[in-house]
């Protein structure tokens, strides 16, 4: 409730200044008898584009987890890992949408790769954007090595 008003705010806002409007709000859903029972209501800082790195890491490690138990493994380029963090991004949804865009630009992309076989386990996935794209190459492990 209130995420309305919170993205209304200008960039750089703190959410305490949307307390007010989101607390009539809160107010207008909620009977009288329940409000008495809370304690408090926190309202959450709104996620901004600088803080979608960090989240693109944390599910690119995700992938990378369930990628290890096929002897593989994937790294992420700087463009790629840039590309992922604006399309994932939405001022009033946050980070929501980057679960989503990583599995249909990199996960449903791989897997297309691994069972037309073009990967295979034991293979270092390299994503990284190629014509405004996600971009995905392949190595074995132990020609990377060497």
């Amino acid at each position: 409730m209130g995420a309305q008003h919170l993205a209304g705010l200008p960039e750089g806002a703190e959410a305490e200044q949307a307390r007010a409007v989101v607390m009539d709000e809160v107010r207008d859903v909620f009977r009288p008898e329940f409000m008495n029972r809370l304690d408090d209501v926190m309202l959450f800082e709104r996620l901004h584009a600088e803080h979608m790195g960090a989240i693109v890491d944390i599910q690119m490690a995700r992938l990378k987890g369930l990628l290890a138990a096929r002897g593989m493994d994937i790294e992420l380029s700087d463009a790629a890992r840039r590309w992922l963090a604006e399309k994932g991004y939405d001022p009033i949804y946050g980070a929501r949408p980057l679960k989503r865009v990583i599995q249909r630009e990199v996960q449903d992309s791989l897997a297309e790769e691994i069972l037309s076989g073009a990967m295979g386990d034991d293979t270092i996935v390299f994503v990284d954007i190629a014509d405004d794209q996600i971009s995905l190459s392949g190595s074995e492990k132990t020609a990377a090595l060497h």
